[in-house]
């Protein structure tokens, strides 16, 4: 059974890493609050569906320009500080969300912009965690880092939910409430943060401003890179329904906020269920492979959540995407890790976090916009099925990413492009 569980190496054996972790995991939590407040506002303001797609698309935007500009700084700057910085700029901006949201301001642009910059400094500070872990730890223990990574990310999406669900039903708390803790909770990440040690980074002169150019020329030559970033956006593009989850909680549980934290936790604890059984996923030899059997698995999971009658057998087919959707991103993650330089990491990391957020603000969107024209199911269902039909497509165009193994494939080949 040692085999199945989760290898907990890095905690043990770093103290750096351990700090780091437990820091990120519980700021990771009082995120979690926000992200749930924050579209609930816009729904609770607006009762639209599309209004909190378009919520996406408010957030979208900086986390693509900022997030690329941030993986170069990440690049040439002492990467603690950078975090750092990011870290309290959030706490702010939580701060002010708490204000307007106690205050009943309900003004959806001033939503709109904070989520904006929520986004910017998101992506600054995302990716900025996972290129330490490679700093920290040997190689042999890099896809057990990766999984507790992840398991940082199920715990937020298993706990946060349903404790923002409780905190946004109580008296006396509210949105509110969730802002606030949300702004205290960043003084874990800054103590995990100032327990790391002097890390060496390159310093980016002359080719400053060609930094970014060079990060994206280097995945579009590495097909170990471009690969799983177009499996996972396929994943995110068609089957990612969170924007629909307001209007099918309202449709069909009464719309209590209860009911409402259940659908993230319920995707978080299938994907805690998977981190923490991860002992075999550094056995898995042809990771892009299961990255896109993966992939067909949460499209088919988000297909049943579309007719699935009942909660237990709603919350059941949210749990097999959380499954799924852990295993993709562990492995993803790995295998990008990998086959990046150092000289790089930074860069090519914030591609890896710009793409999946811009996938998943682009689904809800997409989710957002059908589920407007048709009802929240059908649109959940049809991009379900999109999801599977696009890991197929991938699986048929891409042989050397099925076949690919878990050695790194063409770092050199790159290089040399």
């Amino acid at each position: 059974m040692s085999g199945w569980l989760i290898d907990l190496r890095p905690v043990r054996e770093s103290p750096a890493f351990r700090g780091l972790w437990v820091g990120s995991t519980l700021s990771l939590i009082g995120s979690a609050l926000t992200t749930f407040a924050l579209p609930l506002q816009v729904y609770d303001v607006t009762r639209s569906s599309l209004a909190v797609g378009l919520l996406g698309v408010a957030e979208l935007i900086p986390a693509l320009i900022v997030g690329l500009a941030g993986g170069a700084l990440a690049d040439g700057i002492d990467r603690r500080v950078l975090a750092s910085l990011s870290s309290v700029g959030l706490a702010l901006i939580s701060a002010v969300l708490a204000f307007q949201a106690s205050a009943h301001l309900d003004l959806l642009w001033l939503l709109y912009m904070l989520a904006a910059m929520h986004a910017a400094l998101a992506a600054i500070s995302g990716p900025l965690y996972r290129t330490f872990i490679p700093s920290l730890l040997p190689t042999e223990q890099l896809v057990a880092g990766m999984a507790l990574n992840r398991l940082s990310f199920q715990l937020m999406l298993t706990l946060g939910p349903a404790l923002a669900g409780l905190i946004a039903a109580a008296p006396g708390l509210g949105l509110p409430g969730c802002y606030l803790i949300d702004a205290v909770s960043f003084a874990a990440s800054l103590y995990g943060l100032a327990r790391l040690p002097n890390l060496p980074y390159p310093q980016l002169t002359r080719r400053a401003l060609r930094a970014v150019a060079d990060g994206l020329r280097f995945i579009r030559r590495s097909g170990s890179l471009a690969a799983p970033l177009r499996a996972d956006l396929v994943a995110t593009v068609f089957g990612l329904p969170v924007a629909l989850f307001p209007a099918i909680n309202a449709q069909r549980f009464g719309g209590d906020p209860r009911t409402l934290g259940l659908f993230a936790t319920a995707i978080g604890a299938g994907g805690l269920l998977t981190a923490t059984l991860s002992g075999p996923l550094h056995r898995i030899a042809r990771q892009g492979r299961a990255m896109l059997v993966s992939v067909a698995v949460w499209g088919a999971a988000f297909a049943g959540f579309a007719i699935a009658p009942g909660l237990v057998l709603t919350l059941a087919t949210l749990a097999i995407a959380g499954a799924a959707d852990s295993i993709t991103v562990v492995l993803r993650g790995t295998i990008i890790q990998t086959n990046t330089p150092e000289e790089l990491r930074g860069r090519i990391t914030a591609v890896e976090y710009v793409a999946g957020v811009s996938g998943g603000q682009l689904g809800n969107l997409e989710a957002g916009a059908l589920g407007a024209v048709t009802t929240p199911s059908a649109s959940a269902l049809i991009g379900g099925l999109l999801t599977i039909a696009g890991a197929l497509t991938l699986a048929i165009k891409l042989p050397d990413f099925v076949r690919q193994h878990a050695a790194a494939a063409d770092l050199a080949n790159a290089r040399q492009a």
